[in-house]
């Protein structure tokens, strides 16, 4: 009979039960609150099983099971095959239909760069703190991006050790957005631009359609290469949803691969979730920094609609800036209820895609410019 000290119950300190008690927390979140319930279920399952020492499940424990699923994310692998997934259910139309709402996009990345100046400047803030690298700071500013793989990615180049928070982080806040982003947009708009109804965009060809992502391709591996992993592949996953002639392979990316990605990608990354890498001061100042760069995103966003709100004569409803972060579908949902709940003659569903995917791409170029300086 094997003795009481080989359970692994016995190898677990505080710590470690603080942690489990947050797996089991954000397990009922996504289970009776559904909140991201594809990620943060496997995510909050991997923390758990991290955090029982004696299992050797973290992704920490070489030659475990975890240890090599978590290869995919260290190599690289993982995040733009997400973005591949991600391209071949993008529909790149509304952007090339209104290309001025790209500046929408531009704005939202606004919160990166506080959130990097903020963890730089800690060290003046509060007495006695070891300020966060450059890289570090990086890496936690793109959190503002609302990009879970575009984090994901950048994390594991600039900053290994703090990957586990900032894709929490990343994360939570993505999930979070119905109920982050809703507070700040009636703050900085009037019942007037509330109002404003915005007419159906032109179609778009298919050939318009292909050329953009071929040209986008090019430019990005001419201008930002160290953002050429990312680009390339959330162009080829459009190419092949807009060519007309691979749909197995669009029901492939848009259900299975995708799920299977969202699976491996949650689990080892919560099982680098352990207590003594999270448990300390400088996780609750990411999460705080990551917060203030995901609302200052938002902010950034409707600040430049209500700009071009003005430059053309109030016909772009201010709605539609929430929409500057990358967190696609939830963004654009959050600006189509807001536009019902004022006007329910407005449809701003697909008036927020295009700066919903501007911002995709502007926060995997961003992400490819900080490499290339810092990496």
């Amino acid at each position: 009979m094997a003795s009481l000290e080989n359970f692994s119950f016995m190898g677990m300190g505080i710590p470690e039960i603080i942690m489990v008690l947050i797996a089991l927390l954000l397990a009922y979140l996504s289970i009776v609150k559904k909140y991201e319930p594809l990620l943060l279920l496997p995510l909050a399952f991997g923390m758990l099983i991290a955090n029982i020492p004696l299992a050797g499940l973290s992704t920490y424990d070489e030659g475990g099971l975890i240890y090599y699923l978590y290869k995919g994310i260290e190599l690289g692998i993982y995040p733009p095959m997400i973005f591949l997934c991600i391209g071949a259910m993008t529909d790149f139309g509304p952007l090339i239909a209104s290309p001025k709402s790209a500046l929408i996009g531009i704005g939202g990345q606004l919160g990166i760069f506080a959130a990097l100046v903020g963890a730089l400047l800690l060290s003046n803030i509060i007495p006695g703190m070891e300020s966060f690298t450059l890289k570090e700071a990086a890496a936690i500013g793109i959190i503002g991006s609302s990009d879970g793989p575009t984090s994901i990615y950048t994390a594991s180049v600039l900053a290994p050790d703090l990957l586990p928070i900032i894709t929490i982080a990343a994360y939570s806040y993505m999930a979070l957005v119905p109920l982050i982003q809703p507070p700040i947009v009636k703050a900085l708009t009037t019942d007037k631009e509330r109002l404003i109804e915005m007419p159906n965009h032109k179609r778009v060809s298919k050939r318009s359609k292909i050329i953009f992502a071929f040209g986008i391709t090019i430019a990005t591996l001419v201008l930002v290469p160290e953002a050429g992993t990312l680009i390339a592949m959330l162009m080829l996953g459009n190419l092949i949803r807009e060519s007309g002639v691979t749909e197995r392979y669009v029901r492939t990316l848009q259900n299975h691969l995708l799920n299977i990605l969202t699976l491996l990608i949650g689990l080892s990354i919560g099982a680098t979730a352990t207590a003594e890498r999270i448990l300390n001061p400088k996780t609750l100042l990411i999460i705080i920094l990551g917060l203030f760069a995901f609302a200052l995103g938002t902010v950034g966003g409707v600040l430049v609609t209500k700009l071009l709100c003005f430059i053309t004569g109030g016909k772009i409803n201010p709605l539609i800036g929430n929409s500057g972060v990358s967190a696609m579908p939830m963004a654009a949902r959050v600006s189509q209820r807001l536009g019902q709940e004022y006007n329910p003659h407005n449809h701003l569903l697909m008036h927020a895609m295009g700066p919903i995917v501007s911002s995709t791409i502007g926060s995997a170029i961003v992400a490819g410019v900080l490499i290339s300086i810092l990496g």
